[in-house]
């Protein structure tokens, strides 16, 4: 294989939709973040922290699994507290299709 050839697994583009938000909780701690509407993750939306650079693909049940938030985003308790409250009003359930 020369330099410029792939063993491509996957290649395809699509229209999504994103959506910026910034916010300030409790805690002081300010959320800059980019949620990414795709119909690649069944229904989950791809969260990028647009300050950290740090990205997850969210659902419902991820949010709601103890300690996920902290350990992906690197949050305090109270703070992963404040984008789980958030995140609630925006991620939808995990649709799983044939």
């Amino acid at each position: 294989m020369s330099k410029h050839e792939f063993d491509m697994l996957s290649d395809s583009t699509e229209a999504t939709t994103t959506r910026f938000v910034t916010f300030i909780g409790e805690s002081y701690k300010r959320f800059d973040l980019a949620i990414m509407t795709t119909n690649r993750f069944y229904g989950k939306k791809l969260i990028t922290d647009l300050q950290s650079g740090i990205s997850a693909i969210v659902g419902e049940e991820d949010i709601e699994e103890e300690g996920y938030l902290e350990y992906t985003f690197k949050l305090s308790e109270e703070e992963a507290g404040e984008l789980r409250n958030f995140l609630s009003l925006v991620v939808g359930p995990t649709v799983f299709t044939d």
